[in-house]
């Protein structure tokens, strides 16, 4: 059953609120991305260890990670605005830390703190989406979002070398703070308040009360394990495939950076045409389009790696067929997620981002816990496929029951005129 509350008016045009759903959503991820040529050279600024280093992405992941819960809930009770404003002062806050750290502890407090004040881009990003649109308007938002997180990442290693070749590894924490800046004057001069604050829904019953809600709703587990199961292959091939393409197939890790376009560039791909195709066909239709070639791609990666020599073509080949398809599934689904809670929309964001972020973590313990990245790559690709793709038949039927009370509640009440409950997605 959805809540009987109305949709607000609409603030904001759907290209502006692309515009700031998908500048705030690519926050974490471009952040990740952008530092990752400079960890050799940070190891040797501060003098220490690889291993130092590479927790710097653990800490910002975790932080990220785990104040979603906390943003979310913020902005349902102070507004979209003011969280994502002051979550990024403290995004800069931390950007600053890391400019001016004195060892690696000092960096790795900066790094969590960014990743803190990052964790309200990707809650706010798509609860302002779900407060203003419903059905085929909210696919094509959340599908430019997507185009953006596709090009945004990708892009960002490359920029991130541009500037610690230039100006060195201070820069680029600069350059983070500077985007965050830039990302405020946006939302101070753009972005209009697209909920109804209710402080009350960040005490601490009201807030416990709201995340039992979500975890008891099938509706909302299907959607959010889906979306969970199908982009968490994404976060867990990233340390998967370095070592299967590097060490067992023979690239170097140049060829390895350039080769990696294939995933990257058939998610952009994919997010073109369902573009495209939502001219024609409803982003729910498309779903299935999008799980076959999820399908697709688990499959072969089981049958290639058991059968073929291991290589570039060999292994990409089906990741870009996971990956295009992705691409087919996250607009309705992250919908679908929050359509039936929109006074807590916020909340049910960071949950839903929670267990997408959750998942990697947990699939890539996994693949570190199976030893042989071969065989990692071998189970956990087709086993997060089928976890997808039951999702999906389990949303479905959640989606059939829902319909089915809402017309037996209707037909119960003949008088009822007034349709104010949030409608399935068509």
């Amino acid at each position: 059953m959805t809540e009987n509350t109305a949709l607000p008016a609409t603030p904001m045009s759907e290209r502006r609120t692309s515009l700031i759903g998908a500048m705030m959503t690519m926050l974490g991820p471009f952040s990740l991305a952008i530092y990752t040529p400079a960890m050799p050279t940070l190891a040797i600024a501060f003098d220490t260890t690889d291993a130092a280093i590479k927790l710097s992405l653990s800490v910002f992941f975790g932080g990220f990670a785990f104040a979603m819960l906390v943003a979310g809930p913020l902005s349902d009770a102070f507004g979209r605005r003011k969280t994502a404003i002051g979550f990024l002062s403290v995004y800069m806050i931390g950007s600053l830390l890391a400019v001016f750290a004195w060892d690696v502890n000092s960096l790795l407090l900066g790094r969590l703190v960014q990743g803190i004040g990052a964790s309200a881009g990707l809650t706010v990003g798509r609860a302002i989406v779900r407060d203003q649109f419903t059905g085929d308007p909210a696919a094509r938002i959340m599908n430019m979002i997507g185009i953006v997180l596709a090009v945004g990442p990708a892009v960002a290693p490359t920029v991130g070398g541009l500037i610690l070749s230039v100006f060195g590894w201070k820069a680029i924490f600069l350059a983070m703070a500077g985007f965050g800046a830039a990302s405020s004057a946006i939302l101070i001069t753009m972005m209009s308040e697209t909920t109804v604050p209710d402080r009350e829904k960040a005490r601490p019953v009201p807030l416990l009360k709201a995340y039992g809600r979500l975890v008891t709703s099938p509706h909302f587990l299907a959607a959010s394990l889906l979306i969970a199961s199908a982009v968490g292959t994404l976060y867990a091939l990233a340390s998967i495939l370095p070592f299967v393409l590097i060490k067992v197939a023979g690239l170097t890790p140049s060829q390895y950076g350039i080769g990696m376009l294939m995933q990257t560039g058939l998610y952009f791909t994919g997010s073109v045409v369902f573009r495209l195709a939502l001219k024609r066909f409803s982003a729910r239709a498309m779903v299935r389009v999008g799980l076959i070639f999820i399908a697709l791609g688990a499959s072969a990666i089981a049958i290639s790696v058991e059968t073929l020599p291991i290589s570039y073509l060999s292994v990409m080949l089906p990741v870009g067929s996971f990956a295009f398809g992705i691409a087919f599934v996250m607009p309705y689904t992250m919908n679908a997620a929050l359509l039936p809670f929109p006074a807590i929309a916020g909340s049910a964001s960071a949950l839903m981002g929670f267990m997408q972020m959750g998942s990697g973590l947990v699939t890539g313990i996994i693949a570190a816990a199976i030893g042989s990245p071969v065989l990692a790559l071998q189970f956990v690709v087709p086993s997060m496929g089928a976890i997808a793709v039951c999702s999906y038949f389990w949303l479905v039927r959640c989606e059939r029951r829902d319909r089915i009370e809402e017309e037996n509640m209707y037909a119960g009440d003949a008088s009822h005129t007034d349709v104010d409950a949030t409608p399935i997605i068509k």
